[in-house]
């Protein structure tokens, strides 16, 4: 299946408590628990762009399968949040590791993206389903 389309949030677990252990501010953590973000995913090939839209706030990343890259983490901003790292495919699965925490955005059908970011054996999962 190809990852390529637009996504919007129809559901999401943990935000709050995840969002505080990874040291977001509460301001911050109040502002987006209630957003619905919209994911568009452009794939060609093993090439990547994701861009992430959350309110006012963009984030975009690109990215090729297996090779280094620098990425912006969505659990916070540019200065703090940028780190280098490799992002790997298995199947419908992307992976990669940001600052400590596991990324995993996997298709699980052909209409629903769920995203998981765990640290220390805490998880936070964003369900978003196909535009």
């Amino acid at each position: 299946m190809s990852f390529s389309g637009k996504y919007q949030m129809e559901s999401h677990e943990n935000f709050e408590s995840f969002m505080e252990a990874v040291g977001i501010p509460d301001e911050l953590i109040q502002e987006g628990k209630d957003l619905k973000s919209i994911s568009e995913i452009e794939e060609t090939g093993d090439h990547f762009k994701v861009t992430v839209t959350t309110g006012t706030k963009i984030l975009t990343n690109s990215f090729t399968i297996g090779q280094e890259t620098e990425l912006e983490s969505p659990t916070g901003g540019r200065s703090m949040w940028v780190a280098h790292s490799v992002v790997m495919r298995e199947g419908n699965k992307l992976t990669a590791i940001l600052n400590g925490i596991e990324y995993v955005t996997e298709l699980t059908d052909a209409n629903t993206l769920v995203n998981t970011m765990t640290l220390s054996g805490m998880s936070y999962k964003r369900t978003s389903k196909r535009m």
